[in-house]
């Protein structure tokens, strides 16, 4: 469900109540505040927190919170433009930069998923995992990524398909 806002709590809403209605039992969104969470903890799901520690709204329904720090970005960019050496381009900064985490994993999260998570987590943080490698078929059965190929960032900004297993179609995606 697209809400085509950052911040709008009565549109999340109305968005995770339409998915939960449609079987969704674990939300994630990607808008900043916490009503995705409130209305999964209302209505007896899961949910994952976005942009902060989100647990405090719904400690029942909370799995996790992922975070973005700036911190590092902003450090970079201010030495950069002091050492007269800042040029502009694309950053796809994560958790091997200390620019995102997985934070606050809820006590009820089974052990298994937690050290998985802390595998992925090293494995991003020295190189050795990349998230986005084939293969990777779309939700038409289209092989959008060969096998064992990690994506670039060409390939990343031009995602407009949603993965195996996902129903619909990205607005505008094929326009």
């Amino acid at each position: 469900v697209w809400v085509n806002e950052w911040f709008n709590p009565p549109k999340e809403a109305e968005a995770a109540t339409s998915l939960i209605n449609g079987g969704v039992d674990v939300l994630y969104q990607n808008t900043n505040s916490p009503a995705v969470l409130k209305t999964a903890q209302e209505r007896g799901v899961y949910a994952f927190g976005k942009d902060g520690d989100m647990s405090a709204y719904a400690p029942q329904a909370h799995l996790g919170s992922a975070v973005i720090n700036w911190e590092p970005y902003y450090t970079k960019v201010v030495q950069d433009t002091l050492a007269g050496t800042w040029q502009s381009g694309n950053f796809w900064w994560g958790v091997k930069e200390g620019a995102m985490d997985l934070v606050k994993i809820a006590e009820q999260v089974p052990q298994e998923a937690k050290d998985r998570v802390a595998t992925a987590k090293a494995g991003l943080q020295n190189g050795s995992f990349a998230v986005w490698t084939g293969p990777i078929h779309d939700n038409q059965g289209h092989e959008v990524l060969a096998s064992g190929v990690v994506a670039n960032d060409g390939f990343l900004r031009g995602i407009n398909f949603y993965v195996q297993g996902i129903e619909g179609q990205v607005p505008g995606a094929g326009q």
